[in-house]
């Protein structure tokens, strides 16, 4: 990106603007604070509000104080790229922050617990205990869900309820409990993972109190009165199942009568719903106190905020773009295993799909504090888009009446993934309804509606 594209950009959490390096304590921090979120870049010579081009003078021995900076002053080594750019008769310096390696980063003279930075939006804060201590999860290859509980017994698990699960799959025995990691041996003997009783513990409430969805709806577009509330803090697969009920009845626009059935017509699109309701539980920090999963529901807008920023090394451009990190092992896994997810990094794009396909104004994904937030519109834009392979399959459904996944992919040469997605986004918006027990359901068939745009 040329330095004309960036100067036109906002500070944020992968940029700053500095007039000069008089403050090299300021910068020694960002560097920090992007190392250990998800790089960024720090142009120098450049006034931090008015974005006026003032240059360095003598960037060359600038570029070497810095270098040295950086090399005196933080902790794991690190070695960002140092540019000098030519502008017009000055120069400026960018320095080029890419996510460390060896995370936590932090500067020498505070020390590991006071000295170690984040970028959140475009501000940098001070890391707290439990980030450093997933740096170091994440440095052994681990996650915080994979970690042993050795104070609880097998006894904890609710092996009748984690079986009625994985009913449709196959029997749940000790094998398959180690191999999704719901259990893992810890000094010789069997003990539940934090996933595990996360998804699956019988007193899950009382070690984790926080795991759970608190929903309301409010009349206008804030939080000044309460219409309605609730809170969902049953085993993860019902309550995400509870709050998406939540959702469809108090986010209704009205029904549709068809020449078959009748349809209620929702202010958001249920597959797009379904999939923000569902990351969120995935990708919650449950290590984080005091911070359940939170639905509010607007006249205008619905928000769905989860604990946890984006897990290190991610931006929200990253996620727009597809790419993912998976927070939680252990609950991603199973949920993978249940068909309520299917790949890493598509459910982002499987949103952005069902709001382009209804013509509604596009989702907004940002960090807030310590948190994850997903805002969805009302708006309408346009009328939905159908491409030619999504009509394809609205012809082939009204000319066979019902088909498979497998139906469809065959006829119109895609993988069955490929197609999964494409009837997720017409479901989405309305057009088509699935028949079947369930995501694993081998018969299960999808239908048109009979709703037209």
């Amino acid at each position: 990106m040329g330095i004309q594209e960036l100067i036109h950009k906002p500070e944020s959490k992968t940029l700053e603007f500095k007039r000069d390096i008089s403050s090299p304590e300021k910068i020694i921090r960002t560097i920090v604070a992007f190392a250990n979120t998800a790089g960024g870049t720090i142009l120098i010579g450049i006034e931090d509000g008015s974005k006026k081009i003032i240059g360095i003078p003598d960037p060359l021995e600038q570029e070497e104080r810095l270098a040295n900076l950086i090399s005196d002053c933080i902790s794991p080594a690190m070695i960002p790229d140092i540019e000098i750019l030519p502008w017009h008769d000055t120069n400026l310096i960018a320095i080029k922050v890419y996510p460390g390696a060896a995370r936590p980063h932090f500067i020498k003279s505070m020390g590991l617990d006071n000295g170690t930075y984040i970028r959140v939006g475009s501000t940098n804060r001070k890391a707290d205990k439990t980030f450093i201590e997933d740096c170091r999860l994440l440095s052994r290859n681990e996650a915080y869900d994979e970690q042993p509980m050795p104070h609880l017994g097998m006894d904890e698990i609710d092996t009748q309820y984690l079986n009625e699960c994985f009913s449709d799959l196959w029997h749940i025995g000790s094998k398959e409990l180690r191999n999704l990691r719901i259990t893992t041996t810890h000094q010789g003997r069997e003990v539940p993972t934090t996933g595990g009783v996360l998804l699956f513990g019988k007193n899950r409430n009382h070690h984790f109190p926080d795991a759970r969805i608190q929903m309301a709806r409010f009349a206008g577009s804030d939080k000044s009165q309460i219409a309605e509330m609730n809170e969902f803090n049953e085993y993860p697969v019902k309550a995400i199942e509870s709050a998406i009920a939540f959702i469809k009845r108090l986010s209704s626009e009205g029904v549709k009568i068809g020449e078959v059935r009748r349809k209620v017509l929702h202010a958001f699109p249920p597959a797009a719903t379904r999939e923000a309701v569902i990351n969120s539980v995935v990708h919650a920090d449950y290590s984080q106190r005091g911070s359940p999963i939170r639905i509010a529901i607007f006249d205008d807008r619905m928000e769905i905020e989860n604990p946890g920023l984006l897990p290190s090394g991610l931006s929200i451009e990253d996620i727009l773009a597809g790419l993912s990190k998976l927070r939680n092992r252990v609950i991603g896994r199973v949920f993978n295993e249940l068909g309520l997810i299917e790949q890493w990094g598509s459910g982002i794009q499987r949103i952005l799909s069902a709001f382009e396909a209804a013509g509604v104004m596009a989702p907004k994904f940002e960090e807030t504090g310590t948190h994850f937030r997903v805002t969805f519109y009302r708006k309408k834009i346009s009328h939905p888009k159908i491409d030619s392979k999504n009509q394809k399959i609205l012809d082939l459904l009204k000319q066979y009446g019902s088909l498979s996944t497998k139906d469809i992919a065959k006829k119109l040469k895609l993988t069955t993934r490929a197609a999964r997605s494409r009837l997720l986004s017409l479901s989405g918006h309305g057009l088509i309804l699935e028949s079947g027990s369930g995501p694993n359901d081998p018969t299960r068939r999808y239908h048109l509606t009979g709703r037209t745009f």
